[in-house]
């Protein structure tokens, strides 16, 4: 549907980061005038690599601090797509004052991605992750800003190359970790992909106001089914040794920061189920949606670390 639609212009928050070049790149793929907001000191070194990956976008200074510049871009757009990191994700608020008193846009992306914050079931072990998006959902809608939510679950470079074992670069040859009794599924998606789907949401009226999730069918996969997929690929049977809840738990406990943080959303997804627990209706789902959108799968990203 996307490739029919009114080419809207887009402006992407965040555009320096991996996640908004590739909205950047996938935004002018599909025809959009695409504007890319980027903080002056990027602006100091035209060569970098973040300012050269964003060829063919309009480049406007601006940063999230800044409201005047927020509303000078802002006015310039239809869509604005915001991919800053969680961290940053309470300074989107002077960016939802913008919009607001701009009144010319008709499509907001916040920057969600991730699980749905409505779906967690670990809020209090989070350290107030899920609770910062939730905030800004409710502005949002407080607003009456028009909006789509993305929820991705795992982009691939998180936790998929190491095959969920923290603190490794890689997939484990000879002996692997598993959490809980293994079954449970979490869901992967590779950012580019997870950019294409988003850019096709911003002229359809079937996700405005609503929130696009993205749950491939070769990219849904529990623990067991991960490392029988690589054992397959190696040629070879690992040691599994399996984490229980209880002992995850007081490894949470017990981990620094950022440890800390990839064992609470192991837990999120492997141990409690969060990415897979709720069904989610075919017409909130990308790949049902958007069938003509090509994506990496699980296998095929597992080739390239063979």
């Amino acid at each position: 549907m996307c490739e029919e639609a009114t080419r809207s212009r887009v402006l992407v928050v965040g555009a320096t980061g991996r996640l908004g070049g590739c909205l950047v790149r996938a935004s002018l793929a599909a025809g959009h005038p695409t504007f890319a907001l980027v903080r002056p000191h990027h602006l100091a070194v035209p060569d970098s690599a973040p300012l050269t990956s964003l060829a063919g976008a309009t480049v406007v200074k601006g940063s999230l601090e800044d409201y005047p510049s927020l509303l000078e871009a802002v006015r310039q757009v239809d869509v604005v797509i915001c991919a800053v990191p969680t961290k940053q994700a309470l300074e989107q608020k002077l960016l939802i004052r913008a919009i607001k008193d701009a009144g010319c846009v008709k499509r907001f992306i916040p920057a969600e991605y991730g699980l749905d914050p409505t779906k967690v079931q670990i809020c209090g072990m989070d350290h107030g992750f899920y609770e910062k998006k939730i905030e800004i959902r409710h502005l949002i809608e407080s607003e009456c800003i028009p909006h789509t939510y993305i929820c991705c679950n795992f982009l691939m470079r998180y936790l998929l190359p190491s095959l969920v074992q923290p603190g490794l670069d890689a997939p484990p040859r000879d002996e692997v970790k598993i959490f809980g009794d293994g079954n449970t599924r979490g869901v992967f998606v590779e950012e580019t992909d997870v950019a294409k789907f988003t850019i096709c949401t911003i002229d359809d009226p079937r996700t405005l106001n609503n929130t696009l999730y993205l749950r491939p069918s070769g990219n849904v996969y529990s623990m067991n089914e991960l490392v029988d997929l690589w054992e397959k690929k190696i040629n070879k049977f690992l040691n599994k040794i399996y984490i229980t809840e209880e002992q995850l738990l007081k490894n949470i406990e017990d981990a620094p920061l950022p440890l800390k943080m990839d064992l609470i959303f192991i837990y999120s997804t492997f141990i409690k189920g969060d990415q897979t627990y709720f069904e989610i209706d075919s017409r909130k789902e990308g790949t049902q949606l958007y069938p003509h959108v090509s994506y990496t799968t699980v296998d095929g990203y597992l080739d390239k670390l063979v």
